[in-house]
């Protein structure tokens, strides 16, 4: 792990990006890198158009030139709120104890400059919703349901309030996701120091392939001299796992963008999108 990439929009969730940022960034001895991006838009002003039949060559020059002057102002303010947006993305880390970050400021929109620091980044970290969603909806971000449809990498989705993480729960269906996550904990050791709890799911409790499964992460998972708390539970994964969560008290959620039965390569699984929704708690998802 060398780079985490924080994606911020300044609203209030932010801060807890930046916290979790800096609880990854301690854990993996990694640099942050906080990317804000200035929507464009914000300073696009109404265009006036050939007026100068209703109102006048005169008048329609003179609103031409207010208007220009409003873009530049609007361009001015954004540049400013990018500053402070920034600066407070610093002192959080520097609080957190961070000393090694980067801060970087476009213009544009966030799912096209994605791209480019994706490559350059090994762990995504972006808030459930952002300053422009109706959270109390329970829908997910239009930026966040479009990050983890195209990332490769790992995405931290945050959310609304801070909890430092004690105990991991992996959920664990035996797929390529499931396998990638159990690498990412082997890959780094500072896990060890926390509660790991290995969870599956299935329509029987007599399952089996579940069974097979279960163990077969836990014996890899013991390999790497982890301890992890296996269960296999019966019944809907988004049900099972919520419960899970409440019940044992859980602090990250480890899990996959979906399973065996996925249909298309962008669709994120139900389970997994009923789970960022209702959670809160950190996610952590793996394609």
């Amino acid at each position: 792990m060398k780079t985490i990439l924080l994606c911020t929009d300044g609203s209030s969730f932010s801060d807890n990006v930046y916290k979790y940022g800096a609880w990854f960034a301690i854990q993996l001895n990694a640099q942050i890198n906080v990317l804000f991006v200035t929507d464009v838009r914000s300073q696009k002003v109404a265009s006036t158009g050939n007026l100068s039949g209703s109102i006048g060559l005169g008048a329609s020059e003179k609103l031409l030139d207010e208007l220009v002057n409003l873009e530049h102002e609007k361009a001015k303010l954004n540049n400013q709120r990018a500053r402070l947006i920034l600066q407070n993305a610093a002192e959080t880390l520097k609080a957190e104890g961070i000393e090694d970050f980067k801060l970087t400021n476009k213009t544009g929109f966030l799912v096209d400059y994605f791209q480019y620091f994706e490559e350059n980044s090994d762990l995504i970290i972006l808030g459930k919703w952002g300053e422009t969603t109706e959270f109390a909806t329970g829908h997910l971000g239009a930026n966040l349901d479009r990050i983890i449809r195209s990332s490769s990498k790992p995405c931290l989705v945050t959310p609304r309030e801070f909890k430092l993480i004690e105990r991991i729960l992996v959920a664990y269906d035996g797929s390529l996701s499931g396998q990638k996550i159990l690498q990412f904990l082997v890959d780094f050791p500072a896990f060890q120091n926390l509660e790991i709890h290995l969870l599956t799911v299935a329509k029987s409790n007599s399952d089996q392939t579940a069974v097979a499964r279960l163990n077969e992460a836990k014996q890899s998972l013991q390999r790497a001299r982890f301890e992890p708390i296996c269960s296999l539970l019966e019944g809907e994964p988004e049900k099972a796992i919520a419960n899970y969560i409440t019940q044992q008290d859980i602090s990250l959620l480890l899990m996959g963008t979906y399973g065996h039965s996925r249909i298309r390569h962008l669709v994120i699984g139900s389970t997994t999108t009923q789970i960022l929704q209702s959670s809160n708690i950190p996610v952590l998802v793996f394609r």
